[in-house]
């Protein structure tokens, strides 16, 4: 059997794109700071977040069938390299999400505008985001970060707390169906508790998020707009959770299996 089969190659792929969406979606409330469309930018924001947990919904039963597949010795390691690969495209997808940042914002900004021209059509704003004029538009705005994009940034204006509750909180939220699924491995009496655990501890993550991370991005954007923040504080805090986001997928690494474990002997409480 192949070590990195056609299959895995597939779900790689998926994983790169959902964490890359993830983490352009940062660019969103930035760009509806620049427009002064906060409002506009949010609904942008929830497509984007709605169109990454669908393709992350998508992407779970053909991660499943990689233990359906896996040969019957040597089980356990066989199913670890294969995970450790898909953290990896997490961190890889995460990095490009990094390098688009910029783009992005320059994208989202009219975007945002168009939306609120199309006075809130999405159908209408991708008829006419997908034009050949428009998508020549777009290319133009791509561009790599340089060190001017970051030199105005101070570190004595990033909350290191929200860094690393934002790193903690990306981590769990990675593994959380890869932990599950290798539980199952290690409690094949209750593979099926520990499978479904996955739904509860992505679900633990995305309120923690919400509770903790997005109202202070959200904040900031209205001082923003209101004039009573600075938009390089905003541009600041963002760069800093993308980076943190970054470590979250790298921190994963290190908590998988521990995680997987935890999952495993959680599941005695609930049978």
């Amino acid at each position: 059997m192949e070590i990195i089969s056609e299959k895995l190659l597939m779900i790689c792929l998926f994983i790169l794109i959902i964490h890359s969406i993830e983490t352009v979606a940062y660019a969103v409330r930035l760009a509806g700071a620049r427009v002064k469309l906060l409002a506009s930018a949010l609904s942008l924001f929830n497509i984007l977040v709605i169109f990454s947990r669908m393709a992350n919904m998508m992407q779970q039963p053909f991660t499943g069938s990689l233990i359906d597949n896996a040969p019957d010795f040597n089980t356990l390691e066989f199913v670890e390299y294969q995970f450790r690969i898909l953290l990896g495209s997490a961190t890889l997808g995460t990095i490009m999400g990094l390098l688009l940042l910029p783009s992005f914002i320059a994208i989202f900004s009219r975007a945002i505008i168009h939306l609120s021209e199309e006075r809130g059509s999405i159908t209408a704003l991708l008829k006419k985001g997908f034009t050949f004029e428009y998508i020549r538009r777009g290319v133009k705005h791509l561009r790599f970060p340089s060190l001017s994009y970051i030199r105005d940034i101070k570190l004595n204006n990033i909350p290191f707390k929200l860094f690393f509750i934002n790193m903690t909180v990306t981590a769990i939220y990675t593994i959380g169906v890869l932990s599950a699924l290798y539980a199952a491995l290690l409690a094949p009496d209750r593979a099926s508790t520990a499978i479904m655990a996955s739904g509860l501890i992505n679900g633990i993550a995305t309120i923690l998020l919400v509770i903790f991370v997005d109202p202070k991005i959200s904040i900031l954007a209205d001082d923003v707009i209101n004039k009573r923040g600075n938009y390089l504080t905003l541009k600041g805090l963002s760069v800093m959770l993308v980076s943190s986001r970054l470590l979250g997928t790298v921190f994963a690494q290190i908590i998988f299996i521990p995680g997987a474990k935890y999952i495993a002997w959680f599941t005695k409480f609930i049978l």
